[in-house]
């Protein structure tokens, strides 16, 4: 350690780039939200400086105000409250959103004659787009988290994105 205060790596550590964190938030249940969650992602990612693109991030936006809607309209008889995380590693970003209603949807499927059902097919389409993984979880507690993580072009790590959120605060169950 030097005498200005300042800590230096070990040969082999990785550090963290200054824009990488999880940050959490929980929104109500209603309309409203979905604007007020896909803004707050949007200035978090402005506001840490976070190298993603353009297209990228209208991706990442879009699928925030489709998992929000999703939450919102589906889940919020029994989840008056949601959760949405963002999380942001050396060459990924994860967006997810937790609610307390235990229907984990259909795989992801519409079916034609459907005017509504899209919203998670889209999400799977952008995901898949950008090389990346979306998938749904239940937790201990019977909600699930419907999350979507991709990779941030051009930004190389030794560090992969984690193919699942392991949240404390939203406790999964085992394995079956």
């Amino acid at each position: 350690m030097s005498d200005g205060g300042s800590l230096r790596p070990e040969p082999g550590q990785v550090v963290p780039a200054a824009y990488e964190g999880t940050w959490k938030f929980d929104a109500p249940a209603l309309d409203s939200s979905v604007p007020q969650s896909r803004h707050a992602v949007r200035d978090l990612l402005v506001r840490r400086r976070v190298p993603i693109g353009d297209d990228l991030l209208q991706g990442v936006l879009l699928i925030v105000s489709e998992l929000v809607t999703n939450a919102v309209r589906h889940a919020g008889v029994l989840s008056p409250e949601i959760g949405v995380e963002l999380s942001v590693g050396a060459g990924w970003v994860r967006v997810a959103v937790r609610d307390q209603h235990p229907y984990r949807p259909k795989a992801l499927q519409a079916d034609d004659e459907e005017t509504g059902g899209r919203g998670l097919l889209l999400v799977k389409a952008i995901t898949k787009e950008a090389g990346g993984a979306c998938d749904v979880q239940h937790t201990v507690d019977g909600g699930k988290v419907i999350w979507a993580s991709l990779p941030l072009a051009g930004v190389t790590s030794p560090r992969t994105a984690p193919s699942a959120p392991g949240w404390p605060a939203w406790p999964r169950r085992a394995p079956s």
